[in-house]
C-alpha cells in the first residue's frame, strides 16, 4: 500500500535523510522516499505488519512528526510554523543589531566588562528565544546517534558563546598575564542565528512557490455540493456525498465528484449543458454534456446546469487520482538524489571532523597564543558548511519541473521518467486514438466507402509535434492495425517517415525491443489495451488520458488532452529540468569545496591575510540554500 504522508519539522537535507533512514529501518515498510521540498514521505508499506501510528511514534522519537490525523492539517501547521519563524527572525534581527551596537561601543556603558555582560545577556536571549529550536533538535539528534544542520548551528553558537562567557569573567585573569589579547564573540552568536533563520525564512517562501501547482490542483476540489433529496436542493459538505447521490450543479460552480449526467439544460438547448474541462484535459472548448455523459470533479459548467448521479467520490475521483499522482511524483527521487542522500547522512559528521582538525591545526601551529584564532576558525567551518544546498538541488528542480508539466496537462508518475525522457532517441506511437481521432458519428459498416480524411482526423498540432521531435533527433515510428493505404496516408499527414501497418500488439512490443537492442532509448505512446505490452517494455511509457485505465496505470507519463504539442514540450522540459539539477548540484558542491577551506583559513598558508569570519559564514550559508531554490524556480519561465 502506497501513501503520501506530510512530515513536519524538517529543515535540511540531513533531516529528510534521517527521517527516510528511520522509516526504511521499520519492519513492514517496503520503501520510503522523503521529500524535503514537498515536506512529505511517500511510503510503500504493509498495513498488516505496521500501522501509521507506529510510524508516527518512531519518527517522533528522532524529532520530527508525521501528520496522520484527519483533524490536523499539514498546511495549517506549516502556516503556523512559518508565522513563528517569521516572528523569531524579526526578533533575532532586532537583538542582533542591538548586540552589534553594544559590541561596537556605540553606546557608553562605563567599562568593557559591563559592555561584555550586556552583550552576553542579549546573545543569550537570542539563543533562548530565537534559536531554541536548534539546540532542542541537536540534542534529539544526538540521543539517536544522528546529526543535521541544527547540530552545526548549535555547536558553533554554543562554542562561541561559552568561549565569550569565559573571556568575559576570566579573560584578564587567564590571558593578560601571558601577554595575550582576548575578545568576545557575542555579536557573532547573534548574527549566526539571525542569518540562519533569515535563510530558512526565505527558503520556506521559495519552496512554497515550487509547490504552487499541487496547491492549484487541490484548489480545484470544491468544499460543498448541492444534494437533491425528495425534490429539495440542499447545500452540504462534500465529505457527506456517497456514491449514488443525486446532485445539482449550476453555472460557475465546480463539479463536486465524478458522475453521470441524468438531466441537463442550457439556453442553447433543452437537453445539454456545456462544461469547461480545460483545467483537467487541456481542451479549450467546453464539452457538451447530455444524459449519460460523464462529468469530472473540478470541472465547471460554463453554460447551463445539470443534475448528476455520483459515481466516484473522495479519493476515487479522477481529480484526486491526478493530485495523488503528482504528489507521488514530487515525492519520488531521481537516481542522482540517492547519491546526494547518502552524502547528506555523513556530511555533518565529516564537517564536525574538519572543524576539529582546523582547531587542532591552528593550536598546534601557534600554541596558546592562537587559541582564539583556532576557535574562531573551527566555528566558521561549522557555520559555513551547508548540506541544505546539496539536499535541495535535486528535489526543488524536480518539483518545479513536475509541477510545470502538470500545468501543461502532462502527468508524470515518477522522477525517473522525467530524468530518462531527455535521453529518448526513438519514439513509437500508436495511430488510432493516439495520433488520430476516429470520426464517435460515421456508420462503421460503410466506413471503407468513405475517403480516409472522413473516417478520422489528426489530433491538434500532431504534425508540428512529430516534426519537433524529429528535429530533436528522435526517430518516430507509427504503428497501426490499419491497412497499408491508411497507415501510409496518416504517416504522411503527420510527417512520419517510419511506419508499419496491420500490426498486432506483439508487433509493437517487438519493435520496441528491436530498437532497444540497437542501443536506442525508446518511448512508447499509446492509449489502448493493445498498447500495454509495448508500454510495459519501453524505457519511457506515455499514455493518452482519454485512453483505457489499463494503459494509464502502466504508463509513467499521461497526456491529459488531445494536443500532442505537449509531447515535444515534455521532452524539452525533461532536458531543462535535468540540466537544472546538475547546475544546482555543481554550485552546491563547489560552494562547500571552496568555502570550507576559506573559513578554515587555508589562505594563510600562502601568505594571504584573508579568512571568512563566522558572521559572514552564516550569511553565505543561508544564501547558498536560497540561491538553489531560486535557481530552480527559473524552470517556471520555460
Amino acid at each position: 500500500m502506497k501513501k503520501t504522508i506530510p512530515v513536519v519539522g524538517m529543515a535540511c537535507a540531513s533531516c529528510s535523510a534521517n527521517v527516510e533512514r528511520k522509516l526504511q529501518s521499520l519492519k513492514g515498510i517496503q520503501s520510503a522516499a522523503v521529500s524535503l521540498v514537498g515536506r512529505s514521505a511517500l511510503i510503500d508499506y504493509d498495513p498488516v505488519q505496521i500501522s501509521l501510528e507506529t510510524m508516527k511514534k518512531e519518527v517522533n522519537g528522532i524529532g520530527y512528526d508525521l501528520i496522520i490525523e484527519n483533524d490536523r492539517s499539514a498546511e495549517e501547521i506549516h502556516k503556523r510554523e512559518y508565522t513563528l519563524l517569521k516572528r523569531k527572525t524579526i526578533v533575532s534581527w532586532f537583538l542582533s543589531i542591538i548586540g552589534l551596537i553594544v559590541n561596537m561601543h556605540w553606546v557608553n556603558l562605563d567599562s568593557d566588562n559591563i559592555t561584555n555582560q550586556v552583550a552576553m545577556l542579549i546573545a543569550f536571549a537570542n539563543m533562548i528565544y530565537c534559536g531554541r529550536s536548534f539546540y532542542v533538535a541537536a540534542v534529539q539528534q544526538l540521543r539517536h546517534g544522528s546529526a543535521n544542520m541544527d547540530t552545526l548551528v548549535a555547536l558553533s553558537t554554543s562554542i562561541s558563546f561559552l568561549f565569550s562567557v569565559f573571556n568575559t569573567f576570566w579573560g584578564n585573569t587567564v590571558w593578560s598575564p601571558i601577554g595575550m589579547g582576548w575578545h568576545t564573540y557575542f555579536d557573532t552568536v547573534g548574527m549566526i542565528i539571525t542569518f540562519v533563520l533569515t535563510g530558512r525564512l526565505l527558503e520556506e517562501k521559495a519552496k512554497d512557490s515550487t509547490a504552487s501547482s499541487i496547491r492549484q490542483l487541490m484548489g480545484m476540489s470544491p468544499k460543498t455540493a448541492h444534494i437533491v433529496e425528495d425534490g429539495k436542493v440542499e447545500e452540504v459538505p462534500i465529505s457527506t456525498i456517497d456514491v449514488g447521490d443525486m446532485l445539482e450543479v449550476r453555472p460557475g460552480e465546480k463539479v463536486p465528484v465524478d458522475g453521470e449526467v441524468v438531466w441537463a439544460e442550457s439556453f442553447m438547448t433543452s437537453d445539454a449543458a456545456y462544461v469547461d474541462e480545460s483545467m483537467i484535459t487541456g481542451e479549450p472548448t467546453p464539452a457538451e454534456k447530455k444524459k449519460g455523459s460523464r462529468v469530472l470533479a473540478g470541472s465547471i459548467p460554463s453554460q447551463g446546469k445539470f443534475r448528476m448521479r455520483a459515481r466516484q467520490v473522495g479519493e476515487n475521483t479522477a481529480l484526486a487520482h491526478i493530485i495523488r499522482m503528482v504528489q507521488e511524483a514530487e515525492g519520488s527521487k531521481a537516481p542522482v538524489q540517492r547519491i546526494v542522500d547518502q552524502a547528506a547522512l555523513v556530511f555533518v559528521p565529516v564537517v564536525a571532523a574538519i572543524a576539529m582538525v582546523t582547531f587542532l591545526a591552528w593550536f598546534v601551529i601557534g600554541g596558546t597564543a592562537y587559541l582564539p584564532q583556532a576557535i574562531v576558525s573551527a566555528v566558521a567551518v561549522l557555520v559555513i558548511a551547508c548540506p541544505c544546498a546539496m539536499g535541495l538541488a535535486t528535489p526543488t528542480a524536480l518539483m518545479v519541473g513536475i509541477g510545470k508539466a502538470a500545468d501543461h496537462h502532462v502527468l508524470i508518475k515518477d522522477a525517473t521518467a522525467l530524468e530518462r525522457l531527455r535521453k529518448v532517441n526513438a519514439l513509437v506511437i500508436d495511430k488510432t486514438g493516439t495520433l488520430t481521432i476516429p470520426n464517435q458519428s460515421i456508420d462503421f459498416t460503410k466506413a471503407d466507402a468513405l475517403p480516409l480524411e472522413k473516417r478520422e482526423s489528426l489530433k491538434p498540432n500532431a504534425r508540428a509535434a512529430m516534426e519537433n521531435l524529429q528535429q530533436s533527433r528522435i526517430e518516430v515510428y507509427m504503428m497501426s492495425g490499419d491497412k497499408e493505404e491508411a497507415a501510409k496516408y496518416w504517416a504522411g499527414k503527420a510527417g512520419i517517415k517510419y511506419y508499419q501497418s496491420k500490426v498486432l500488439p506483439t508487433d509493437k512490443e517487438n519493435l520496441v525491443k528491436q530498437l532497444q537492442d540497437k542501443g536506442k532509448v525508446v518511448a512508447m505512446v499509446g492509449d489502448g489495451i493493445n498498447d500495454t505490452q509495448a508500454l510495459a517494455l519501453a524505457d519511457v511509457s506515455i499514455a493518452i488520458g482519454k485512453g483505457t485505465d489499463v494503459a494509464m496505470d502502466i504508463a509513467q507519463i499521461t497526456l491529459m488532452g488531445d494536443d500532442l504539442s505537449v509531447l515535444s514540450n515534455a521532452v524539452l522540459l525533461s532536458k531543462k529540468t535535468v540540466k537544472m539539477i546538475w547546475e544546482n548540484l555543481f554550485w552546491a558542491f563547489i560552494y562547500n569545496i571552496v568555502c570550507i577551506p576559506l573559513a578554515a583559513g587555508i589562505l594563510y598558508l600562502f601568505g594571504i591575510d584573508f579568512q571568512i569570519s563566522p558572521m559572514w559564514a552564516s550569511a553565505l550559508m543561508a544564501f547558498s540554500s536560497v540561491s538553489v531554490v531560486l535557481n530552480s524556480l527559473r524552470l517556471k519561465l520555460v
